[in-house]
């Protein structure tokens, strides 16, 4: 079986498929430049962009099994996924992995998320097998959220994330691509061991480095006002907010055990993120 990842210069993708070369599973890396490919034993590197029908579906010619890691947030998203599936499905590709989200509908309140509901159905009304790894949000980013000024501002209200670690999601692609009939058609929420607000991850951010964080909760309208002066596009703005917001009504307050039922080991907490970063 010959499989494919695409983002390996990134986190996700990049530790699957180190994680499969360990295993001495041949890999091909589906890379936008060939000089930042990792050198890993027993990979081959391809040189594909998701927009690029032609040069996605020679990279995939051969391909079996497909880990289509999500391409990076942008205005045509969902456009350059859409061709991407395509190309897959027209170099005949059995089976793929995509890295979607935890809240996923077409009327997601977290605004990308409805791009990964369409990029879903992509993949099913392409024929190929499928495995959805919806994550949620994920804890590595939770100490970006703090500001210059050690505070954390957005419109969550007093809800709470069960968000995961990216370390979690790549271990669970990993199992899945060494063992895909054991996956095939099957829907994964990954998550974190608990649901916390965004006053907690304050305080543990603020225990584990030894500073003052804290969470000011907005309204929607100072929201959008105080991120204004990074001058943002329309749909950048609505996602940065509705990060919050989707917070805020409980949509990502569930806790799965998806990640310890694949992987056979419990999820990382905030802390543990945290410590060993």
């Amino acid at each position: 079986m010959t499989i494919a990842i695409t983002g390996a210069t990134g986190n996700i993708g990049g530790a699957v498929a180190r994680a499969l070369a360990a295993a001495s599973t041949p890999v091909r890396l589906l890379v936008r430049d060939a000089s930042r490919a990792p050198d890993l034993p027993g990979a081959e590197v391809a040189v594909a962009s998701f927009a690029d029908a032609g040069a996605s579906r020679a990279a995939l010619e051969g391909v079996d099994l497909l880990l289509m890691v999500s391409g990076a947030e942008a205005r045509d998203r969902l456009d350059q996924h859409r061709t991407f599936v395509a190309a897959a499905a027209d170099a005949g590709v059995g089976h793929v992995v995509y890295t979607s989200f935890v809240g996923a509908a077409p009327d997601a309140t977290f605004t990308l998320g409805r791009d990964h509901w369409a990029t879903e159905r992509a993949i099913e009304e392409s024929g190929a097998a499928h495995t959805f790894l919806r994550d949620s949000f994920y804890l590595d980013f939770v100490e970006d959220l703090v500001g210059e000024d050690g505070v954390i501002r957005g419109p969550a209200g007093v809800g709470a994330m069960a968000a995961v670690a990216r370390a979690d999601v790549a271990r669970v692609a990993t199992e899945v691509l060494l063992h895909p009939e054991e996956h095939r058609d099957r829907t994964y929420e990954l998550t974190g061991p608990e649901a916390i607000t965004l006053a907690q991850a304050a305080a543990t951010v603020s225990e584990v480095r030894g500073r003052a964080v804290t969470y000011h909760p907005e309204s929607v309208e100072e929201a959008y006002a105080s991120r204004a002066r990074w001058n943002p596009e329309p749909w950048q703005a609505d996602a940065w907010v509705s990060t919050y917001t989707a917070i805020a009504e409980g949509a990502l307050a569930h806790v799965s055990t998806d990640v310890e039922r694949v992987t056979r080991r419990r999820p990382l907490s905030l802390r543990e993120v945290l410590q060993a970063g």
